[in-house]
Parts: C-alpha cells; structure tokens; sequence
C-alpha cells in the first residue's frame, strides 16, 4: 500500500473526530458556519503540511531476506563459487551470481539475490566495502 494512502487512511478517525467537534460547536455553540468549515479545512490542511516529515514512518520497511538485497560485504574467503562473506559485522555463506568470475578474498561485493541462508554475490563496482 502506497505510503500516501496509509497516512490517509490513518487519519480518517481523526478527521472524523474532529467533524464531529466542529459539528457539535456549530449546531450548540453557536459558532457560524463559515468559522466551523474553516477549522476542519485548517485540521485537514494540517494533516497535508505534516505528511511531507511523516512519510518515512508509513513506508514499508524490508524484513528479511530483502533487507540483506543491496547490501555491499567483503569477501572473507574466497569465492569459488562458494565461500563466506561479512555484510556488516555478520559473515554469511555465500555464491557467486552464475556466469561471474571468482572472487578473492578481500574483494568488496554486493548482494543481489537471497537463497534460504546463502547469500549470492557479485563484485561491487563502487568497490567501497
């Protein structure tokens, strides 16, 4: 689900709550009408404003396997075509992707694919470990 669309849909209560408010000083306190719709366009226009320093907190965050995609490692031994690798402080069983070269130990490398508990590797271009 879009990260727009959760915020969204998390502030619907809120937005309803606020209505009713507004509803309610309208219809009993007297308050014009013109002022009522003013604060609920005011209460959603804050909900518009805050969405921007928000958005990191309604998208999906990998788990996982696909938490581990992308990462950059350092080949521990050498990949030929299997071997181990360190992505961070934790050293994983690795492959090289089919088709690439063997991998010293040492070299930097990327993770592009996950299979169960091996992680398949290829050289990282940017080289920075």
């Amino acid at each position: 689900m879009p990260p727009l669309l959760r915020y969204a849909l998390f502030q619907l209560p809120e937005i309803a709550a606020a209505a009713v408010l507004v509803w309610a000083l309208w219809r009993w306190a007297g308050l014009p009408g013109w002022a009522a719709m003013a604060l609920l366009a005011a209460w959603v226009a804050k909900d518009a404003a805050l969405y921007p320093f928000l958005r990191g907190a309604y998208e999906p965050v990998p788990a996982g396997a696909a938490a581990l995609i992308g990462r950059r490692g350092i080949a521990r031994r050498r990949l030929a075509p299997r071997g181990t690798v360190a992505v961070g402080v934790e050293l994983w069983r690795a492959e090289i992707a089919a088709g690439a070269a063997p991998v010293e130990a040492g070299a930097a490398v990327r993770v592009v694919a996950v299979r169960g508990l091996t992680l398949i590797v290829a050289v990282d271009d940017d080289g920075l470990g």
